[in-house]
């Protein structure tokens, strides 16, 4: 008798991220190249509770690299956080016969695949999220993307607020981190960055500093908001009763998860991906793949979970240092 070949689940969860893509069809090659199977999961955990399934093949997933989104669907279930649905779910992934599952999602998706872990099933994390808020990774598939999106975004709104003589709040994505603000504020030349991690509320010391840019002559500002901050719209309004100088906010919003993946995002969630399939074939149990100091490796599940991540205090320092040159 032939060996019974491996079969991978494969779902993508919580928000899309340009990559992701990228991540399925490495998933699916990789494994083709080791013999296994793939059963693609629609619609992340909801599917998975309903048994949405297609077959992966490398025919499937062809075309597919430059596409942003992701083909297998997504979506979010506020049940995985029972302990009677995690158990209706693994043992669907036992009927099926999933030998493993590949989850590519963020830290909400990362703990649905523990909770799975502890039923018994093998769980692979990836890292798809545009917020880059995942502990033990210094990359998230679509977050280089999503960066580009917005420092894009932020040069043409400059163009209009120094026609205008305005100053703009730009609200950028991120939930409770600061990651895309803090890269977008720098490579937009934000005049002020307003992190979640380090904001101390303090209005005023803003509003001076833009009374005293204007003071030097300069007519127009950018400040770059992040979303676990948000309120951009009331907070324009205050800084224009201030300050007297035109302001308005502008919340980017979904556009920041969308568009085709730049070359990193492609190449790192396909390296992500296949590194996925190539921790099951090892006989390797509940992973997450990460990118720690230039290599991609990988680490214990619930480990990789309860790291905490904090801003990197080098570029935070480089955008304090920037922004104090305020006659610019």
């Amino acid at each position: 008798m032939s060996e019974k070949k491996l079969t991978i689940g494969l779902l993508t969860s919580g928000g899309d991220a340009p990559g992701m893509n990228a991540a399925i069809r490495a998933v699916v090659r990789t494994a083709d190249n080791y013999g296994c199977e793939v059963k693609g999961i629609m619609r992340g955990y909801a599917g998975l509770l309903e048994e949405d399934f297609c077959v992966l093949d490398t025919k499937s997933v062809a075309d597919i690299i430059q596409r942003g989104g992701t083909i297998l669907y997504t979506a979010r279930s506020r049940s995985m956080h029972l302990l009677e649905t995690q158990k209706k779910a693994a043992e669907i992934c036992r009927k099926n016969g999933i030998d493993a599952l590949v989850v590519i999602g963020g830290d909400g998706s990362y703990r649905g695949a523990l909770a799975l872990s502890k039923q018994g099933i093998n769980v692979m994390g990836v890292p798809g999220t545009i917020d880059l808020d995942i502990g033990c990774t210094d990359y998230t598939i679509g977050f280089d993307t999503s960066i580009n999106t917005v420092t894009e975004s932020i040069d043409k709104l400059r163009d209009t607020s120094a026609s205008h003589e305005r100053c703009v709040i730009v609200e950028v994505m991120g939930r409770s981190a600061g990651y895309i603000a803090l890269w977008c504020g720098i490579a937009g030349g934000a005049e002020e960055i307003i992190l979640p991690e380090k904001y101390d509320y303090n209005e005023q010391a803003i509003i001076d500093s833009l009374t005293e840019r204007r003071k030097h002559g300069k007519n127009h500002h950018i400040i770059v908001n992040a979303e676990g901050i948000g309120h951009s719209a009331s907070l324009a309004a205050r800084i224009e009763a201030a300050t007297g100088i035109e302001t308005r906010a502008t919340i980017l919003g979904y556009m920041q998860r969308g568009g085709s993946p730049t070359c990193k995002d492609r190449v790192y969630a396909s390296a992500m991906g296949a590194k996925a399939v190539e921790l099951i074939v090892e006989g390797k149990r509940n992973r997450a793949v990460c990118h720690m100091n230039g290599e991609f490796t990988d680490e214990d599940l619930e480990t990789a979970i309860n790291m905490t991540k904090t801003l990197p205090d080098d570029l935070v320092r480089l955008s304090k240092t920037l922004i104090r040159q305020r006659n610019i």
